[in-house]
């Protein structure tokens, strides 16, 4: 197969990859930033996209959130595509600070002071019987309900930058296209002057 690795990738490598990209991070961000600009859609479309994949971000909802984003991308009529880049605004960088936050955000609203009145969870019931919801009062719940507000700002954020950002672009785009076309147009004009004045001398 073309361009196909020599050495397969072992599962420690493709670990390490997904931490910690072999590019560096401002790179990987660059071309984050090219992939959204690109997209073949209008400007609400991809910012509502890329604000739905940034709100799913902030919900606990670890392996949906492609789902919800693309249910949200859907209700706001985005792009799925990015929506989907949009999620990589949860990363393993950014995770430990989302959830942690969240957390805590999400105990304030509810009205659990953090320290001995909080709920704490039966690990031997979570892992012996598999007891999720040993989980949703202490943990989830609480990020569930933290993640909304932030979740908010940040979508908000997002979809004006990124709105601003796609249509500066497309933008330029247009123009240098028409820029493209207007000078072949005079290129073809002038050849066809050519062979005019040709057909006239030979004449």
């Amino acid at each position: 197969m073309l361009f196909r690795r020599r050495k397969p990738q072992g599962f420690l490598d493709r670990m390490r990859t997904a931490l910690w990209p072999r590019r560096s991070f401002g790179r990987s961000f660059q071309y984050f930033i090219k992939r959204v600009l690109r997209l073949t859609a209008t400007p609400h479309a991809i910012a509502a996209g890329v604000a739905a994949g940034v709100f799913a971000s902030w919900t606990p909802l670890l392996g949906f959130h492609f789902i919800l984003a693309f249910a949200i991308s859907y209700v706001l009529a985005g792009n799925m595509v990015a929506a989907a880049l949009g999620t990589a605004f949860g990363n393993p960088l950014s995770f430990p600070f989302i959830w942690a936050s969240t957390l805590k955000l999400g105990n304030l609203l509810i009205g659990i002071e953090t320290g001995g009145h909080e709920k704490h969870v039966n690990l031997e019931a979570l892992l012996r019987h598999l007891d999720i919801s040993q989980l949703w009062d202490p943990v989830l719940k609480p990020m569930l309900i933290g993640s909304i507000p932030p979740g908010i700002i940040c979508a908000v954020g997002f979809y004006i930058l990124t709105y601003w950002g796609v249509r500066a672009f497309q933008a330029r785009r247009k123009s240098r296209l028409a820029e493209r076309a207007k000078a072949r147009i005079q290129d073809m004009a002038a050849a066809r002057r050519e062979r005019a004045a040709d057909r006239a001398t030979r004449a």
